[in-house]
């Protein structure tokens, strides 16, 4: 979502005031940062970049350097009173308001503060430009309603809402027609998606088939799907729509029953292993990956052996984990947190090494195969090589140097597994 968030705020200043993006900080009328909250080491990292760029402001008094996102959210004017370096502060919401914050910066040397929570106005004024991109990002619903206890994403990016089908099929249908070929969908609650389609109420599941009838589009993601939101009609779909990749990322957080519910998830892991098992009945090549917080308030061992339980029954192929960060105005922050931090850091790395051995053994199955990739560009570390993506989600390196191949399927026989990627060479 930072992503997308972040590319959009780009094309506002180059289309509304003209900017290009400057070939050094050294270099910038505006130094932009986009924020995330959802753990403090992520938020303490905001502040350690302001200070450096606050070096930069100190030989260019003009510069201005502007703070969005969600810790922009969380902390609004708090930015300005600890980092006066900052000039602007602006929300997820508000993010088209960027050019004219900085005008108004610029006009009065007042610093300018917007967090509020204009539902979709943002997307009525984001320009829509292809971006000749073969793989491409689509906001489709923004906030959250769940109110999970660790997560402060309800109170940084508000409530749920949902763009319209029809906004959202034009996008992508621009996406479509300058070279992109897989469509991401994104949203924090992404599977709770009920954007109106001809003024009626509709779903995620109508969404898919509907991008999937867009001439060029072969290739549909979703991210990041809630257990408690995956509704029968998109366990279904996938059986109807092969454009929709193998993969899906279904975040659990913990194994424990007792856990989950203390951190207000809405299920239990039987419904949860329910819920793999169909999907893997309609799609039974679908790979799972997944998120996980160690050490959560009140965390015992037997209830991360659940965890590690859960991790060997459904056999995630990808994760993220993390120890458990408390974060301002969550229900969590206020709980006893009597797990010691060298407890955190010993499970962490036993679940860490449990995920990453599935995880190669799920790429080792991949070796002596033919995967169909899309190509996405050149390696970033060997421009001799192009990268594509499996549909199972499995980066993969191939020797060649034909660029005409990118944004094209192609079949790759995976002749090596490595850690972190696949390796082959073009099927022909």
């Amino acid at each position: 979502m930072n992503e997308y968030d972040s590319a959009k705020m780009f094309d506002l200043l180059e289309e509304k005031e003209n900017f290009e993006l400057a070939k050094s900080e050294d270099e910038a009328d505006l130094l932009i940062l986009n924020t995330c909250s959802i753990r403090e080491k992520a938020q303490e990292k905001v502040f350690h970049q302001i200070g450096r760029w606050r070096k930069i402001k100190e030989k260019n008094p003009n510069l201005k350097i502007a703070i969005g996102g969600c810790v922009a959210s969380q902390e609004g004017e708090k930015i300005i009173k600890r980092a006066p370096a900052v000039d602007i502060v602006f929300g997820p919401q508000t993010l088209h308001k960027l050019p004219e914050l900085y005008n108004k910066k610029e006009k009065t040397n007042l610093n300018q503060i917007d967090i509020s929570f204009p539902k979709l106005e943002k997307f009525s004024h984001i320009p829509i430009q292809g971006t000749g991109e073969p793989s491409a990002f689509v906001s489709i619903i923004e906030g959250c309603n769940k109110y999970c206890s660790f997560c402060v994403v309800p109170k940084t990016r508000g409530h749920e809402v949902s763009r319209t089908i029809e906004d959202i099929l034009n996008e992508i249908s621009v996406l479509a027609d300058n070279g992109t070929r897989e469509i991401h969908l994104l949203g924090q609650n992404v599977n709770n998606f009920k954007g109106t389609f001809k003024g009626e109420k509709s779903s995620l599941a109508k969404l898919i088939e509907l991008t999937a009838k867009i001439e060029n589009i072969e290739r549909i993601r979703y991210t990041t799907s809630h257990p408690h939101e995956f509704k029968d009609d998109l366990v279904e779909v996938y059986d109807k729509v092969p454009q929709l990749v193998s993969h899906v990322h279904l975040p659990v957080q913990s194994g424990s029953d007792r856990i989950l519910k203390l951190m207000r998830r809405r299920y239990n892991i039987e419904k949860y292993l329910n819920l793999v098992e169909r999907i893997r009945d309609v799609r039974p090549s679908m790979s799972f990956s997944s998120d996980f917080i160690v050490g959560f308030p009140g965390e015992t061992d037997v209830d991360f052996q659940k965890t590690m339980e859960l991790i060997n029954e459904v056999k995630f192929d990808e994760s993220f984990s993390f120890i458990y960060s408390p974060r301002p105005n969550t229900t969590a922050s206020d709980m006893a947190d009597d797990v010691t931090k060298d407890e955190k850091k010993k499970r962490l790395n036993i679940l860490q090494d449990r995920l990453n051995q599935l995880s190669f053994g799920f790429s080792r199955k991949k070796v002596g195969s033919i995967q169909n990739c899309l190509v996405y560009g050149q390696s970033k570390r060997d421009p001799g090589q192009l990268q594509g993506r499996t549909i199972c989600n499995r980066i993969v390196n191939f020797p060649s140097n034909d660029i005409d191949l990118v944004g094209r399927l192609i079949n790759i026989n995976i002749k090596e597994a490595l850690p972190n990627c696949l390796r082959g060479n073009i099927h022909n």
